[in-house]
C-alpha cells in the first residue's frame, strides 16, 4: 500500500506523486495494491497522517491483502513506531497478519543492497543502511544479533538494546575507516588516470539512459536495464572521438528524488568521477513524464556531492519514439545548446561527439615536446598518459605533437630532459588535423 503526504513545498510531481514510489516498489520486487494520498500543511507528529488517517490506510491495507504499508516521505523511528502500532492493534497475537511499515529511504537502501556488486559499494550500503538503523534500535534490535559474536559481551547492568548500540557504533566506525580509505585511494587514482586527458561524466536520473549511452560510445558492456538503480559501480573507457583525440567517459550510479543522504555521504567515491569530470553529460529521458522534476532532482544532488556549476551539455534523449521528437522540442526552447539523441538508435551521436571534441580542445594546450630516444621513462610516460596529434624521429630525439591540459604541460617543462615548445595560436590553426567524422567506438 502506498501512502503520500504532500506538504508545501514538495518535490513529488503534482500529476502523479506516488509514480516513482510505485517504481521503487517494482524494482524491489513488491506489487502495488493501492495508493492513499493525503494533502497536509505539515505532518502529525506522532503519525505523520493522523492517527485517523493511519486507520483508514491498515483498512485499505487488509481489504487489499497488503503486507507492507510504503510510505514516499522520511519517517520518524517513533513515527514508524506508532503507525505499526496503529496498524497492527488487534493482531499482535498473530505474526502472520502484521503488517510492516516502511519509509521511502529504507526502500531505496534495499534496492541498493540488492544491487551492489563490488565490495567497495557494499561497504558503502551497509554504512548508509546501519546510519539508517542506528536511531531506530528501540524497534528492531532483535534483528542485529548477529553482530555480537566476537566483539564482546554485556557489562554489568547492561541491556540488549545498549549492547547492538555499541555494536552498530563499532560496526560504523569500522565502515567510515574502510571507506575512507577507497575515497582516498580512489581520488589518487582519479588524478592519476585522467592526468593530460579531458574527462567526461555521464550523469542522469537513474533509468533515463546513461548506461546505454555509456556502451553506444565506448562499446564497453555495461549492464543496462530498465530498471531503477541498473547499476551502482563507475566505469571509465577511452572515447575515440575522431583521428587524433580520445577523451576519458565515465558512467556513474543513478540519481533520484530525495536521495537518502546517508546514502549520498556513502556513494562520495563512486561519485567522484563527476566531482572531477572536465564536462557533465545530463542524460534527460526526454519522453518522461516527470522529466522537469528528474531535471531538477539531479542538480540537487549534484550540489550535495560538490559538483554544481561544472561544464554540463543537456542531452535529450530517447527521442526515437513520437513522444520523445514532441518533448525535445520544447526544452530546446529552454536549452538551445542541449542536443536530441538516441543512446539506442546511435541518433544524434555524431553531433555528441563533435560537440565533446570542440569542448576538449578548448581547453588543450598545443605543444611540441622534444624527448631524447634515451629516456625511455618519460617517452613511455608522454605515450601512456598525453594525448599525442603526431609523433616523429630524428637521429637522437622522439618529437611529440600534444595536447594537454596546463597541469600536464608543467610537470613536462619541469622535467630537464626535455625540451617543450608552446605553439602560438597561428600554429595551432595550421597544424590542427582536418575534421575527421565522429566515430562511436
Amino acid at each position: 500500500m502506498l501512502v503520500g503526504v504532500i506538504l508545501p513545498g514538495s518535490s513529488a510531481d503534482p500529476r502523479d506523486p506516488l509514480g516513482e514510489l510505485a517504481s521503487l516498489a517494482s524494482t524491489a520486487g513488491a506489487q502495488v495494491a493501492g495508493r492513499i494520498i493525503q494533502r497536509r500543511q505539515r505532518p502529525d507528529a506522532g503519525t505523520y497522517v493522523g492517527s485517523g488517517k493511519v486507520k483508514e490506510i491498515a483498512e485499505l491495507a487488509r481489504q487489499q491483502d497488503a503486507n507492507i504499508i510504503l510510505f514516499d516521505n522520511d519517517l520518524s523511528p517513533a513515527q514508524i513506531g506508532s503507525i505499526e502500532k496503529l496498524v497492527n492493534k488487534g493482531y499482535e497475537d498473530d505474526p502472520t497478519k502484521g503488517i510492516k511499515v516502511l519509509d521511502r529511504s529504507e526502500l531505496i537502501l534495499d534496492i541498493f543492497a540488492t544491487r551492489a556488486q563490488t565490495s567497495e559499494a557494499k561497504l558503502q550500503v551497509e554504512l548508509a543502511q546501519m546510519q539508517y538503523t542506528y536511531p531506530r534500535l528501540t524497534k528492531m534490535w532483535g534483528h542485529l544479533e548477529r553482530y555480537n559474536a566476537g566483539i564482546g559481551t554485556r557489562g554489568p547492568g547492561e541491556t540488549q538494546l545498549e549492547t547492538d548500540r555499541r555494536l552498530v557504533r563499532k560496526r560504523i566506525s569500522d565502515l567510515r575507516r574502510g571507506i575512507e580509505q577507497i575515497q582516498d585511494r580512489k581520488t589518487r587514482l582519479v588524478e592519476k588516470r585522467t592526468a593530460g586527458h579531458y574527462t567526461v561524466c555521464v550523469i542522469g536520473y537513474t533509468n533515463a539512459g546513461k548506461s546505454t549511452l555509456f556502451n553506444t560510445l565506448t562499446a564497453a558492456g555495461t549492464y543496462a536495464d530498465n530498471k531503477l538503480f541498473a547499476t551502482l559501480d563507475t566505469k571509465t573507457r577511452a572515447w575515440k572521438l575522431d583521428r587524433a583525440l580520445e577523451v576519458l567517459l565515465s558512467d556513474t550510479v543513478g540519481f533520484v528524488r530525495d536521495l537518502p543522504h546517508n546514502l549520498v555521504a556513502s556513494f562520495k567515491a563512486t561519485l567522484e568521477e563527476a566531482v572531477h569530470a572536465d564536462l557533465l553529460l545530463h542524460v534527460l529521458d526526454v519522453g518522461h513524464p516527470h522529466a522537469e522534476a528528474q531535471f531538477k532532482a539531479v542538480h540537487e544532488v549534484l550540489k550535495e556531492i560538490g559538483a554544481a556549476g561544472k561544464p554540463e551539455l543537456l542531452l535529450l534523449n530517447k527521442v526515437d519514439t513520437e513522444e520523445g521528437q514532441h518533448h525535445a522540442k520544447f526544452w530546446k526552447t529552454l536549452h538551445p545548446d542541449a542536443l536530441a539523441i538516441s543512446a539506442r538508435t546511435g541518433t544524434g551521436l555524431g553531433e555528441l561527439a563533435h560537440r565533446v571534441a570542440e569542448l576538449a580542445r578548448a581547453r588543450e594546450t598545443r605543444a611540441t615536446v622534444y624527448c631524447p630516444v634515451t629516456e625511455g621513462r618519460l617517452i613511455h610516460l608522454i605515450r601512456g598518459t598525453i594525448p599525442i596529434y603526431e609523433e616523429r624521429m630524428s637521429d637522437s630525439e622522439i618529437i611529440f605533437d600534444v595536447g594537454v591540459n596546463p597541469a600536464s604541460l608543467a610537470k613536462l617543462e619541469r622535467e630537464p630532459a626535455l625540451r617543450v615548445e608552446r605553439a602560438d595560436a597561428a600554429e595551432v590553426a595550421a597544424i590542427l588535423p582536418a575534421p575527421a567524422p565522429a566515430t562511436l567506438g
